[in-house]
């Protein structure tokens, strides 16, 4: 009971600060990609410092296993990079909402690794998913910023899903914290080969904003969440990290006067709905 309320605990906390960190992509005056390069440079720092304090190796077992990270880094540099660009040009509700596609993208997803087919009842998932998506968009245009938020904010969510289910099935050997220290670091080497914004000319505060992006809203709620699977079913943490869209609307209306249309609203409730239903278990017929 302890530990199961241990996990709760943790895992509730990390939804909380994740769905804060999406107010970072509008409180740094930086391009996406930037963000997310020096978000991942603070975020090494401290995930190797917390890695040395466990007292964990940071050597990987095998050699594949070095270039599976680096292709699972490729995959999340993208996912950031997508999602925050995603808040950038629409609003935080609706970059946070297209991101909570990735649960219906991965039962897609994930059968093809196994050489299954999807369900009949995920396929259902999907067509409620695209109905929200359709509420939430004023027009089909590619000169809408609402439906480029959305396309973005969708394109991270395949990401985030292929990273997941690769992480899953080819790098579950290794702790949450040995995983994002060397994505992370992936992450850095390719983002730095195209940043073209000098060090030198981001402002002191923004340097504060980015170190507490790495440190407190990127590598600890990764490790808060991974303690908490350690106590909790997946499932569960599956259904409390939908709430994350809930809290990010929250705080965006009041902290940065954000307003959310009823579409937002309705269309955000449908996506949530679908996530939430495809992280219940399922019956086996």
């Amino acid at each position: 009971m302890q530990h199961s309320r241990e996990g709760l605990i943790a895992v509730h906390l990390s939804v909380v600060i994740f769905a804060f960190t999406a107010l970072f992509s509008k409180l740094i005056d930086l391009p996406a990609l930037e963000i997310t390069l020096y978000r991942s440079v603070f975020a090494v720092a401290a995930i190797a410092a917390y890695m040395a304090y466990k007292k964990q190796s940071y050597l990987l077992k095998r050699r594949q296993d070095y270039y599976m990270a680096a292709v699972l880094g490729i995959l999340l540099a993208t996912h950031w990079v997508s999602y925050f660009y995603a808040m950038q040009v629409s609003s935080v509700a609706v970059g946070v909402i297209a991101l909570y596609t990735y649960p219906v993208i991965t039962v897609f997803l994930e059968p093809l690794f196994h050489g299954e087919k999807p369900h009949a009842v995920d396929i259902v998932s999907s067509f409620a998913v695209l109905f929200g998506i359709y509420l939430i968009v004023p027009s089909f245009s590619l000169d809408d910023s609402t439906m480029i938020g959305v396309l973005s904010g969708v394109f991270s969510a395949l990401m985030m899903s292929l990273r997941n289910i690769m992480q899953r099935r080819y790098f579950s050997g290794y702790s949450a914290s040995q995983a994002l220290f060397y994505q992370a670091i992936v992450v850095v080497l390719v983002l730095f080969t195209f940043t073209d914004i000098a060090i030198s000319t981001i402002e002191s505060e923004q340097w504060w904003l980015l170190l507490l992006l790495g440190i407190v809203f990127t590598a600890l709620p990764h490790t808060l969440f991974a303690h908490g699977l350690i106590h909790l079913k997946a499932k569960t943490a599956g259904l409390i990290a939908c709430v994350q869209v809930v809290y990010a609307a929250i705080f965006a209306s009041v902290l940065l006067d954000e307003i959310i249309s009823i579409n937002i609203i309705i269309g955000g409730a449908i996506v949530v709905s679908a996530a939430m239903f495809e992280s219940l278990p399922k019956k086996k017929i």
